[in-house]
């Protein structure tokens, strides 16, 4: 492929997921049975990329990966679903892996996570003209620094930037600002601002630069504010099986309706809709919706 032929150029995390379902939330002094383990490919850029791919857009992917057992298995796993990581490092270190606890009941889940220092990108990392020759640049919160670089070349020739931001750390607030389209989990808006009002907390973050600002909202939808316009688009009611990657799923879903050129209610509703989709299935990538699932879900409400 070309530098020009991608649709979505993502940058940031991949991990191996080490998936445990419980019969239950883990708690202090609690001794769990697992019910069911299973090891998955996930991590927030790389899902929102296979969500992409799946639904039809061209997809590359910019991170880095171990050089361990753990490292050809997501690497493995993009190829299968055609994300390209040509452009993608390998570096001597493990790659970064997560346990993920499932309780069985709810499909809520809880996560740690190791990533080794070997794996942070770096700004020299990443090939400007792959970034300057896509539709689209998504980033995450991982590696910010090289995110940030990243969206500064897209800026420069008029490309539209969207985010993964799930924390508040000192270097949030700058994340935000490098990019149009920020998407971010609900508690960020409000402890970047101190405004506890999620409307209020959008509207003192918004910048002219911003096409969109979006707060995913777990089993409350997501809402989107579009200049002075506010929009919310309720959830999907599903019988969750796991959490795991809704978010991530709602991001490629977003950017595939987006680049389709539909509004931002309609941008929203397709997003959450599949976004509801993937809490039916175990795993991150796993859980990667079809484009006919989500317009079945859509077609119902």
């Amino acid at each position: 492929m070309t530098a020009s032929s991608f649709d979505v150029v993502g940058i940031g995390e991949n991990s191996v997921d080490f998936v445990y379902r419980l019969p239950g939330p883990p708690s202090p002094n609690a001794k769990l049975p697992v019910s069911a383990q299973r090891v998955l490919c996930g991590g927030q850029v790389v899902t929102t990329l296979s969500t992409c791919a799946a639904f039809g857009l061209r997809a590359a992917y910019i991170g880095a990966f171990g050089n361990d057992e753990h490292g050809s298995r997501i690497r493995d796993a993009l190829a299968q679903r055609h994300v390209d990581t040509t452009h993608a490092v390998v570096r001597n270190a493990p790659n970064r892996y997560a346990v993920i606890l499932v309780d069985e009941r709810t499909g809520d889940r809880t996560v740690v996570w190791e990533r080794d220092p070997r794996l942070t990108l770096d700004a020299g990392d990443i090939p400007r003209a792959v970034v300057a020759g896509a539709r689209l640049l998504h980033v995450d919160d991982v590696d910010v620094e090289a995110g940030m670089a990243a969206a500064r070349m897209a800026a420069a020739v008029g490309i539209p930037v969207t985010s993964d931001i799930d924390r508040a750390t000192d270097a949030t607030a700058a994340l935000v600002a490098s990019v149009s389209v920020p998407i971010m989990a609900e508690h960020v808006p409000s402890a970047l601002t101190g405004e506890e009002d999620i409307e209020s907390a959008l509207r003192a973050l918004r910048q002219k630069h911003h096409r969109m600002l979006v707060v995913t909202l777990g089993t409350r939808g997501a809402m989107l504010l579009e200049g002075d316009r506010l929009h919310h688009v309720p959830a999907f009611e599903v019988d969750a099986v796991d959490t795991t990657g809704a978010g991530d799923v709602f991001r490629g879903a977003f950017i595939y309706a987006m680049l389709r050129g539909d509004d931002p209610v309609e941008i929203l509703r397709f997003a959450t809709a599949a976004a509801a989709v993937s809490c039916t299935r175990e795993g991150a990538m796993d859980g990667v919706p079809t484009i006919e699932e989500v317009q079945r879900l859509l077609a119902t409400k």
